[in-house]
């Protein structure tokens, strides 16, 4: 466990699976506490209350909401609700936010059939979903005074932002939008002492990655094309954010940084 983060608050969106729940669990073992915002079915609250109370074993504390991270009236109640609580504690703040929402249309722009290519709504849904809604929630807890000078952000983007998938226009578009996104905050928040990164995975096993057409050839690729033979883990994404929540890291800000093993720059 880290003394320079026990205590700290993490708020993490998309906080029931993939990066967004191992990065929870690694940095509650460095004794964080985690604000998890999630959006889950019936069928997939026993595996919630899982990683709550993994995270509670560790000593952290953990409150999660079930809800629409992308709705502004829902955002604005889970934010009223993290007021509350670091009320406590006048010292308290957002010590870090994880922007790892993976919700969009997988659809193609061109198809024969109108039915079977991306739509407006759904072009729209996809951008605010997974890039424009971290602008919202960043706006959000600036105003609300919730950042201190050492606060960090970390929102996951993917090779698709500048690689071409079949089906993955949408998607490709809001992560290319996030990283423009960070660019921009780690400009202004600079004056604050807040830095601002995105992590660039590799090809990594999530229900989101299950969701893409083709997703197996994906990973045959993957696999085939990196020299060590393996893919990407929530765990390899999650170890990288925990070191970079170290306080001592204060220069690294407006990039992008590749969690991949070399995935990228050799495929």
């Amino acid at each position: 466990m880290s003394e320079a983060l026990k205590g700290k608050w993490a708020l993490i969106l998309g906080a029931s699976s993939g990066f967004g729940e191992a990065t929870a669990l690694a940095l509650a073992e460095e004794g964080m506490n985690i604000f998890g915002v999630h959006l889950d079915l019936k069928a997939t609250m026993p595996h919630v209350k899982e990683v709550i109370s993994k995270i509670e074993s560790k000593g952290s504390k953990a409150v999660f909401f079930n809800t629409n991270a992308a709705d502004e009236r829902k955002r604005q109640k889970v934010l009223d609700k993290i007021e509350k609580v670091l009320a406590d504690d006048p010292e308290d703040s957002i010590y870090l936010l994880m922007h790892s929402l993976a919700f969009g249309t997988l659809l193609p722009f061109i198809a024969d059939d109108p039915e079977q290519a991306v739509s407006q709504a759904q072009m729209e849904m996809t951008l605010n979903v997974m890039a424009h809604s971290l602008v919202y929630w960043v706006q959000d807890i600036v105003r609300r005074g919730l950042f201190s000078r050492g606060s960090r952000i970390f929102a996951m983007t993917s090779e698709g932002s500048h690689r071409v998938v079949p089906g993955y226009g949408a998607v490709s578009a809001a992560k290319a939008a996030l990283e423009s996104h960070i660019r921009q905050l780690a400009m202004e928040l600079a004056p604050r002492g807040v830095l601002a990164n995105c992590i660039q995975a590799g090809v990594t096993v999530t229900p989101a990655l299950l969701k893409i057409p083709g997703h197996e050839r994906l990973i045959e690729g993957a696999k085939a094309r990196h020299p060590d033979g393996r893919l990407t883990t929530p765990q390899d994404v999650a170890n990288t954010i925990a070191v970079l929540s170290d306080p001592r890291i204060q220069w690294i800000s407006g990039t992008v940084i590749h969690v991949d093993g070399g995935e990228d720059v050799i495929g």
